[in-house]
C-alpha cells in the first residue's frame, strides 16, 4: 500500500531533477547547447543560400538557352516544311498563348496550319460509346472499303483524318466532297470543334495533348476512364500516321497516362509515331516542325530532354517539294479529261 512517505519521496525526486536541469542548463551545458544550435542554424542557412544561388544560375541558363533558340528559330526552321499544310488536333484544351507560339514556328518552317480542331470529351467518354458507334456506322459509308472493319472508334479516327487530309483529285487544293461532309457530321454531332477557318487538305498532322489544369468541380476521371481514353487516342495517332505524310504527337512534360508516354511505352507504336515534349517552351515548339519534316522523310524519333527520349533535337532533313498535280479524270465517253485549272 502506498503511504504518505512514498508521495514525499516522489515529490523530492521531481524537484531534485528539476533543480539539476536548471543548474546544468545555466552552467556547463549552456554554452555547448547554444553553440551547437547556432552552428546547425548557420549550416542550414548556408545550404539554403547555396541552393538559391544554384537555382538562380540554372534559371539564368534556361532563360539564356531559350533566348538563343528563339533568336535562331527562323534560321533553323527556314525551308523545313515549305508549302506543307499542317492540321493540328487538340486532344483537349490548349491555351491560346501556347498554340500561338506553336503556330508561329510552323509558319517559320514555311508551312501553314490548314485546320485546328479539338476533340470533345464525347470522343473518349465511355458513356458515349453507343452514340459514337451510331455516328461511325454513318461515316463508314464515306470511307474507303473496309475502313470500318476494325471497330467504331477506329472508324471515327479514320473519318477525322479523312476530313483533315482528303483532297479532290482534280483540285488538290480543295477538300473532297466526302471530306467536307464528314467534317459537317463530326461537328454537328459535337464530337469535334473546329477552331477558326479551314483552308485546305493537310499534308501532315499534329496531335497536341491538352495542357489545361483541371477545373474545380469537374469529375476526376477514374483509372478505367483514363485507360479507355488512352486506347482511343492511340488509335487516332495510328490513323493520323497512316492517313498523312507524317504525324507527330506533342505534349508538355510527361505525366502518367498522357499520350506521349503511351506512344513511347508501346514498342510497335514507338517505331512508327514520333513524339515531342516541352511544347510549352521554345525548344519544343522548334522541335515540332523539325520532327514533322523528319517523319515525312521516314525518320521516327522521340525528342526532348526526357529520360526516354531518343534525341534532344530531330535530325535536319531536306524534303522534296510538295506535289499537288491534279489527276486526270476519265470522261463519260472514255476519253481522258484534262484537270480543271480552276
Amino acid at each position: 500500500m502506498i503511504d504518505f512517505r512514498y508521495h514525499i519521496v516522489s515529490l523530492i525526486s521531481v524537484f531534485l531533477a528539476l533543480a539539476v536541469g536548471i543548474i546544468l542548463g545555466a552552467g556547463p551545458l549552456e554554452g555547448s547547447i547554444g553553440e551547437q544550435l547556432t552552428g546547425q542554424v548557420d549550416v542550414l542557412r548556408t545550404e539554403k543560400d547555396e541552393l538559391r544561388v544554384e537555382l538562380d544560375a540554372s534559371h539564368a541558363d534556361l532563360v539564356a538557352s531559350d533566348a538563343y533558340v528563339s533568336a535562331s528559330a527562323s534560321t533553323i526552321l527556314s525551308g523545313t516544311l515549305t508549302d506543307r499544310r499542317v492540321a493540328v488536333v487538340q486532344l483537349g484544351p490548349v491555351d491560346d498563348e501556347t498554340y500561338a507560339a506553336i503556330e508561329k514556328q510552323i509558319k517559320a518552317a514555311g508551312a501553314t496550319v490548314s485546320t485546328r480542331a479539338q476533340l470533345a470529351s464525347s470522343w473518349t467518354a465511355q458513356d458515349q460509346a453507343d452514340s459514337r458507334q451510331s455516328y461511325a456506322a454513318t461515316l463508314g459509308d464515306y470511307l474507303p472499303e473496309d475502313a470500318d472493319a476494325d471497330g467504331f472508334d477506329v472508324t471515327l479516327a479514320r473519318a477525322l483524318v479523312e476530313t483533315l487530309t482528303g483532297s479532290d483529285a482534280a483540285k488538290p487544293d480543295a477538300f473532297s466532297a466526302d471530306a467536307t461532309l464528314i467534317r459537317e457530321i463530326l461537328t454537328s454531332s459535337e464530337l469535334i470543334d473546329v477552331i477558326g477557318d479551314v483552308s485546305g487538305p493537310a499534308d501532315v498532322i499534329v496531335l497536341l495533348d491538352s495542357n489545361a489544369s483541371p477545373v474545380d468541380g469537374e469529375d476526376v476521371p477514374t483509372s478505367e476512364d483514363l485507360e479507355a481514353a488512352a486506347t482511343i487516342e492511340l488509335t487516332l495517332a495510328e490513323a493520323a500516321q497512316d492517313g498523312s505524310e507524317g504525324a507527330v504527337v506533342a505534349g508538355t512534360s510527361l505525366s502518367e497516362g498522357d499520350l506521349v508516354s503511351r506512344v513511347r511505352e508501346d514498342q510497335a507504336r514507338a517505331g512508327s509515331i514520333s513524339t515531342v515534349t516541352d511544347i510549352d517552351r521554345i525548344v519544343g515548339q522548334v522541335n515540332l516542325p523539325l520532327a514533322l519534316a523528319a517523319r515525312v522523310d521516314g525518320e521516327v524519333g522521340h525528342f526532348g530532354a526526357d529520360e526516354n527520349a531518343t534525341a534532344l533535337v530531330p535530325p535536319a532533313v531536306t524534303l522534296a517539294p510538295v506535289d499537288r498535280t491534279p489527276e486526270e479524270t476519265p470522261a463519260p465517253d472514255g476519253t481522258v479529261q484534262a484537270p480543271d485549272a480552276g
